[in-house]
């Protein structure tokens, strides 16, 4: 892994994912499954592990009602 996934800009970005998630309320179970992926790659973004392509979170911006913008 790159040193970019752990930089202080990407650690604001998976709380922001994590938060819109929760006020969406939505359960990772719940958001896993409406974008086809296994809730452990919920939890791996959510974690900073797994890194987030622009069109998963063009998916995941749907999913919590939220703009790209609100991301980042």
């Amino acid at each position: 892994m790159g040193k970019s996934i752990h930089t202080k800009e990407y650690k604001v970005f998976v709380e922001r994912l994590k938060k819109a998630r929760i006020e969406a309320g939505l359960t990772q179970v719940e958001a896993a499954k409406k974008i086809g992926r296994p809730q452990s790659h919920i939890s791996n973004v959510e974690n900073g592990q797994q890194r987030v392509d622009v069109v998963e979170l063009k998916r995941f911006a749907k999913l919590y009602g939220k703009t790209i913008g609100y991301f980042l």
